[in-house]
């Protein structure tokens, strides 16, 4: 994202299970609502190091229930799981959009490797 890129559109879709983002550039984004779920930026999910990092399984169904403000440079996303720590920023948005596929691919490669899967709660 270069500095001048800025969200001009943050809506939820109508099943609450996308998060539709457009850039002032003309980028757009449909992120899936487990993707940023799985994805959270928290500490929760992220810890404080690559080695604490956590893959959450369960997740397929996750919705949005709410989505902040955080002062002029992010979000923060509330799920219907009740997490809602994780502070998304444009940068962090753009990039989650554009590598989506990439992502979510590495996501199910690292489900699979852990023995947890999509449907069924758990983390490691």
């Amino acid at each position: 994202m270069n500095a001048q890129s800025w969200p001009t559109e943050i809506r939820l879709g109508k099943e609450r299970r996308t998060l539709i983002v457009v850039f002032d550039d003309g980028a757009r984004f449909e992120l899936s609502a487990e993707m940023l779920r799985v994805m959270s930026p928290s500490a929760e999910v992220q810890g404080h190091s690559e080695s604490e990092r956590k893959t959450v399984g369960g997740k397929r169904n996750v919705s949005i229930i709410k989505v902040d403000a955080v002062g002029n440079y992010a979000v923060r996303i509330g799920f219907d799981d009740m997490h809602d720590s994780g502070i998304y920023s444009w940068t962090l948005l753009r990039e989650l959009g554009q590598n989506a596929e990439a992502k979510f691919a590495s996501y199910l490669t690292d489900l699979a490797a852990k023995g947890l899967d999509r449907d069924k709660q758990g983390a490691k």
